[in-house]
């Protein structure tokens, strides 16, 4: 063991399910588990089966980064099976949606 690994400034352990909740769109519900100095950011976005964002999600000011964690993610023209990894550009956008359900793991590294 090597407790002293958690006395290091910054070094943040949380938990999903801990994590508060905030829902975005009726089945479509926002978990933030980190936020840096620099702006970055992480959550987990969980999609109930059905479930489609009512707009474009345009990527600004900076990218997103998407790991499919369960389910099947759509972004609007395909498919993507958990275990998928998409990089999304700034000025980028996609429809996101899911027939089954899905739980995305999202970072912001430009917030």
């Amino acid at each position: 063991m090597h407790p002293e690994i958690l006395d290091q400034e910054g070094y943040t352990s949380v938990t999903a399910d801990a994590s508060p909740v905030r829902e975005l769109f009726p089945g479509i519900r926002l978990r933030s588990l980190w936020k840096g100095p620099s702006g970055a950011h992480a959550h987990v976005l969980e999609m109930d089966p059905g479930t489609s964002w009512p707009h474009r999600d345009v990527h600004e000011p900076g990218p997103e980064e998407v790991y499919v964690v369960s389910g099947t993610f759509h972004d609007g023209a395909r498919d993507h099976p958990a275990g998928t990894f998409l990089h999304a550009p700034a000025g980028s956008w996609h429809v996101p949606a899911t027939t089954t359900g899905c739980t995305l793991f999202l970072f912001y590294p430009e917030g």
